[in-house]
C-alpha cells in the first residue's frame, strides 16, 4: 500500500511537471528566446520542443522525454539552463526543481518584491505599542518601531545586528531579566538560520565579529545546538514602565526570503499588565517619562 502511494505521488508530479513545462514553453515567443519567426503563422505557440532544447544545449530527444514526464536522471545544471530559455522566474525555478525530485535553489527576492519595505515599516509601525523590528538573513537590523526603541533600547548606534546587540549592548543586557534564560535559545536559533545558507561567508563574518566581543556568546556557539526560530519569552526590567513580559515571535514573508518579522507580543503574568504598560509608555505621559536621564 505505501509502495503504491509512493508510485501515485511521483506520477502525479510528472505529470505536473510536464504541463508545467507545456505552459512556460508556450508563453515564449522565439523573438523573446532571440530566434527569427522565420514569417508566417507557427502552429505551436511560443517555442517548439526542439528550439528549447537547442538554445538549452541539450539532446532533443532528453528534453522530450523531460517534457514528456518520463522518469529520467536530471541535474540542477540542465534544469538551469531549461529554466533560463524558458525565463521562469525565481519561483518558478524552485518550482522546476521539485516537480523534477531535486531539493530547490534558496529562494530568491523577485525583483517586483524588491520595494515591499514601505509596506513592512507600516506593519511593524501598526504593531504599535507593542516592539516589533526587521533583520535581514544575518539578523542585521532593518528598521524597527519606536517601542523596540522604547523597550529593547534599540537604538542607530547599536542595532546594526541583533545578535551582537544581545551579548554586548549594556542597555539590553541591564534590562533583560531573562537573559541568561534566553541566549542559549538565540544562539541555536542564529545556528539553524546559518544552517539554511551553508556557503554563506556573511554568517561566518558575523560569528567572528560575535565570538570576538563576547566569550558568553563564544562558549554557546562551541555547544553546537541548533533551533528552529520561533518564540522566545523575554522579561525585561524597563526603567519607567517596570517589569514587562513580552513573546517575541520571529515570521517570514515568502517574498522576501532575506527577511525575518519579529513581533512582540504581551503576555499574561501575575506580576505585571505589560499591554496597558506599553500603552502608557506610548503615550505623551509614557514619553515625557522616558525623556528623564534614568540608570539603564
Amino acid at each position: 500500500m505505501v509502495a503504491a502511494t509512493v508510485t501515485d505521488a511521483k506520477a502525479r508530479r510528472l505529470a505536473e511537471l510536464r504541463e508545467f513545462l507545456m505552459s512556460r514553453r508556450a508563453r515564449v515567443s522565439p523573438a523573446e528566446a532571440g530566434l527569427p519567426d522565420g514569417g508566417g503563422r507557427r502552429r505551436t505557440p511560443g517555442l517548439r520542443r526542439e528550439e528549447v532544447a537547442v538554445l538549452a544545449g541539450v539532446g532533443a530527444s532528453w528534453y522530450q522525454w523531460l517534457e514528456q514526464g518520463r522518469d529520467i536522471s536530471v541535474s540542477p545544471q540542465v534544469l538551469d539552463s531549461v529554466a533560463r530559455v524558458l525565463k521562469l522566474s525565481g519561483t518558478e525555478r524552485r518550482h522546476l526543481y521539485v516537480l523534477a525530485g531535486l531539493n530547490p535553489p534558496p529562494p530568491e527576492v523577485a525583483r517586483e518584491d524588491r520595494d515591499m519595505c514601505e509596506g513592512l515599516r507600516r506593519l511593524i509601525d501598526a504593531w504599535l505599542p507593542y516592539p516589533a523590528h526587521i533583520m535581514d538573513a544575518y539578523w542585521n537590523c532593518v528598521m524597527y518601531n519606536d517601542a523596540a526603541a522604547a523597550v529593547l533600547g534599540m537604538r542607530s548606534e547599536t542595532a546594526e545586528n541583533c545578535l551582537l546587540s544581545f551579548f554586548t549592548d549594556p542597555i539590553y543586557r541591564s534590562r533583560s531579566r531573562s537573559w541568561e534564560q534566553n541566549a542559549p535559545q538565540v544562539v541555536a536559533m542564529y545556528r539553524a538560520a546559518c544552517s539554511e545558507r551553508p556557503d554563506d561567508d556573511g554568517f561566518a563574518s558575523v560569528v567572528a565579529a560575535v565570538k570576538a566581543a563576547s566569550p558568553d556568546f563564544a562558549e554557546l556557539w562551541e555547544r553546537r545546538d541548533i533551533r528552529p526560530g520561533g518564540q522566545v519569552t523575554k522579561e525585561i526590567e524597563h526603567p519607567v514602565a517596570g517589569p514587562l513580559f513580552l513573546e517575541s515571535t520571529q515570521l517570514r514573508v515568502p517574498a522576501r526570503p532575506d527577511l525575518v518579522i519579529v513581533l512582540h507580543t504581551p503576555t499574561p503574568h501575575a506580576e505585571a499588565d505589560t499591554a496597558a504598560q506599553l500603552a502608557w509608555l506610548a503615550s505623551p505621559e509614557g514619553r515625557r517619562g522616558a525623556m528623564h536621564p534614568v540608570a539603564g
